[in-house]
């Protein structure tokens, strides 16, 4: 009789035993929110306690996301992470960021490991020699790096919390745009003329945001604003308060750039510009293809470099080349 309690109460163990399971993605805004179905997915098809390791800069994307049961920040000092991680005891390791650093984490931990397929020599064969293999989106390769964990991708978008309390000292009940201008490299930004000029014909609120690094693109803006629509909030505005207006507006346009994927996440109206980067290497924004707009350069429909640092065309990015007509018309098209 003993026997046979023992038996039952180890069997109801195993079935409440939930998975632990560590995510690495370490940066940067819009691959780790890339991840956010990923988290979902595991959270709810599996029950699993998701821990999330990520660089310190980027914890502010997830920190207020409700499937993650704990981050981890790496920073510089790896040995007592590195000791915080093995004492886990993790099930499995997801490494969906697949570099060297990734390879030691994972390694130290000695949990079973599934690992993204980066498709690097894809892509070289796309950029180099105008072979495209890649034929999917990077969501897709998330995905594939889980199958074996009967972890599937249910369709329901990307996710990007907030806390509640955020709030920006802007009229956000009215009708508004938010124009991102900024991108990792200046080669993927469009010109101060080319946001002014449609900024100039529009008769809609603008709000312009973007890094610190992108202040001074964005006072050259400023400087050629005929009206008093555009409000500039570039470089003044957390992750969290800049997600917060791209979830109050009513259309978003964007470089190819983190904040692109978090407006996506809201299921906004997008239009995107793409020059050294392309839509082709599988990081268009993830909504309903009714409410995206994505402009190209002329040049070629293929990416000029891997991440957008180099330009075959011109040196200051052929995404200056795209025109202010096309911009404008797409706006009008899309509506606010």
């Amino acid at each position: 009789m003993r026997g046979k309690h023992f038996y039952i109460k180890f069997i109801n163990i195993i079935k409440n035993y939930s998975v632990k399971i560590l995510i690495i993605r370490f940066s940067s805004i819009g691959d780790v929110v890339l991840t956010s179905p990923i988290l979902r997915c595991l959270k709810k098809q599996k029950k699993c306690i998701v821990h999330y390791l990520i660089k310190r800069q980027y914890k502010e994307v997830i920190e207020n996301n409700s499937y993650i049961d704990k981050i981890h920040v790496i920073d510089q000092k790896y040995k007592q992470i590195l000791s915080d991680l093995k004492s886990e005891k993790f099930d499995f390791v997801i490494d969906l960021q697949n570099n060297f650093k990734s390879f030691i984490i994972r390694k130290l931990i000695n949990s079973k490991t599934y690992t993204v397929q980066k498709a690097n020599w894809h892509k070289f064969l796309l950029i180099y020699l105008r072979i495209d293999l890649l034929k999917n989106h990077v969501l897709d390769r998330y995905f594939k790096c889980v199958e074996s964990l009967g972890v599937y991708n249910d369709k329901e978008g990307l996710d990007f919390d907030i806390p509640s309390n955020t709030h920006i000292d802007y009229d956000v009940s009215k009708p508004f745009i938010v124009w991102n201008i900024g991108a990792s490299f200046n080669k993927k930004k469009l010109s101060s003329q080319q946001i002014a000029e449609v900024c100039n014909r529009l008769i809609n609120r603008v709000v312009i945001i973007g890094g610190v690094n992108d202040k001074e693109l964005a006072l050259s803006i400023m400087k050629s604003i005929k009206n008093n629509n555009v409000v500039n909030f570039c470089g003044h505005l957390s992750i969290s308060q800049a997600a917060y207006l791209l979830k109050e507006s009513n259309l978003v346009l964007t470089n190819d750039t983190g904040l692109m994927h978090i407006a996506a996440a809201y299921n906004k109206k997008i239009i995107s510009f793409w020059g050294c980067t392309k839509p082709i290497i599988g990081f268009t924004p993830l909504i309903d293809e009714r409410n995206s707009r994505m402009i190209l350069s002329e040049n070629s429909k293929y990416p000029c470099s891997k991440h957008g640092k180099y330009c075959r065309f011109q040196p200051d990015g052929c995404i200056k080349t795209i025109s202010i007509e096309d911009i404008y018309e797409s706006v009008i098209k899309l509506g606010v």
